[in-house]
């Protein structure tokens, strides 16, 4: 049984600020919709009733005061290590440098912090099938996750799908329907949502919005967990791969509860890592609901030719940015970090190598403390 969280108080546009009684917005908000400026929505929880970290509790549990359901289909998420990377931080010429590692959720990736609230959703509603548009990382973990929670799962997808991927999703009973292009994979999955009643993860709106506003709020416990796990020394930048913003937009909202809480006393930069440029683009005055055309082959997880206004939204707010990283440069930011010790996808190695760009461009200087998220574990062969 999924325990609903009662101090859930009113959902909200992040661009419109127009608020919603709790349900699903599949599309956004549909003011803003209606204006052709597609926009997330938020979770407001009823601010007179406090809340506290759990302590005795493992994974996002320990923050289920502030997720949207207190219980969830779990496989033990959450908890990753945060790892000091000695040296490079003087070739740098930054005071500390640190990598938080979500290569080690249950399934190898930072997905798995969305997956367990998608699936408690749509059981809550009693749907029975669950369905994403995906590369490889969502639909892996989605497809655990259901299984877990005993729903029927789909996955949408290329024939550029991994094997390791493949076989891991089709193993946990799941259903792969491959098309032809990442768009048609939206239209495919807006499909069968209208017509078979499956309950999205993924986004299928033209242009997007995000993923499914209940899995985004997992990604809030990432900043809760750098908090906790940082309280010595809190990062004044982090640095995260950025395909639609998912991540970006959850851990700026975990921070924002965090600064709300006087946990921290300041919010850091957020910077995105792009394999082509598109926030880039629009940060410098285009439209945020253009195309964008560029080469992400290597780095799947992070393709796609449009950006959302959460992820602008996440960036500007904080005084960040956005950074290019290219398909030449992986392969060197994989052999640097496994030299290291870290293992990791190609989309989550751009990380490395957007360090040392930001440092040139004089972004990041001597005064900052750089967390870089490793989104993603490279034992899947990309």
């Amino acid at each position: 049984m999924q325990v609903w969280n009662t101090s859930v108080k009113v959902f909200e546009c992040i661009k419109c600020n127009q608020p919603f009684s709790p349900n699903d917005y599949l599309t956004g908000c549909p003011v803003c919709l209606e204006k052709q400026q597609p926009s997330s929505l938020k979770v407001l929880y009823d601010q007179d009733i406090s809340w506290s970290i759990n302590k005795s509790a493992k994974g996002m549990f320990r923050y289920a005061d502030r997720l949207p359901y207190k219980t969830f289909p779990t496989l033990g998420e959450g908890e990753t290590p945060i790892i000091k990377m000695k040296g490079l931080e003087k070739e740098l010429g930054i005071p500390e440098l640190w990598l938080k590692n979500e290569g080690q959720n249950p399934t190898g990736s930072h997905k798995d912090r969305m997956s367990p609230l998608i699936v408690a959703r749509a059981a809550s509603l009693k749907r029975s099938t669950v369905i994403a548009a995906s590369s490889g990382n969502a639909g892996a973990s989605l497809a655990a996750y259901a299984a877990a929670g005993g729903l029927h799962c789909k996955i949408v997808t290329t024939p550029k799908l991994n094997g390791p991927w493949e076989k891991a999703i089709r193993l946990s009973g799941a259903e792969i329907i491959k098309v032809q292009s990442s768009l048609e994979r939206w239209d495919t999955v807006r499909k069968l949502v209208e017509e078979e009643g499956d309950y999205p993860a993924t986004n299928y709106n033209i242009p997007p919005v995000g993923s499914n506003m209940f899995g985004v709020q997992g990604y809030t416990t990432v900043a809760y967990e750098i908090v906790e796990q940082m309280t010595e020394c809190q990062p004044t930048a982090v640095i995260i791969p950025c395909a639609r913003g998912d991540l970006l937009w959850g851990i700026w909202e975990g921070f924002v509860e965090s600064l709300r809480q006087g946990w921290i006393t300041s919010i850091p930069r957020l910077y995105a890592v792009e394999p082509f440029s598109r926030l880039t683009y629009v940060l410098q005055g285009r439209d945020y609901r253009g195309e964008f055309k560029g080469d992400s082959s290597l780095l799947p997880s992070i393709g796609g030719e449009t950006v959302t206004f959460q992820s602008l939204e996440a960036i500007k707010s904080s005084g960040g940015g956005a950074v290019v990283v290219t398909n030449t440069e992986v392969e060197k930011a994989q052999r640097d970090l496994a030299k290291r010790g870290v293992f990791a996808e190609g989309s989550a190695a751009i990380t490395w190598p957007a360090v040392s760009k930001l440092v040139k461009s004089g972004k990041i200087d001597e005064n900052d403390r750089v967390l870089l998220m490793i989104t993603s574990h490279g034992y899947k062969g990309v």
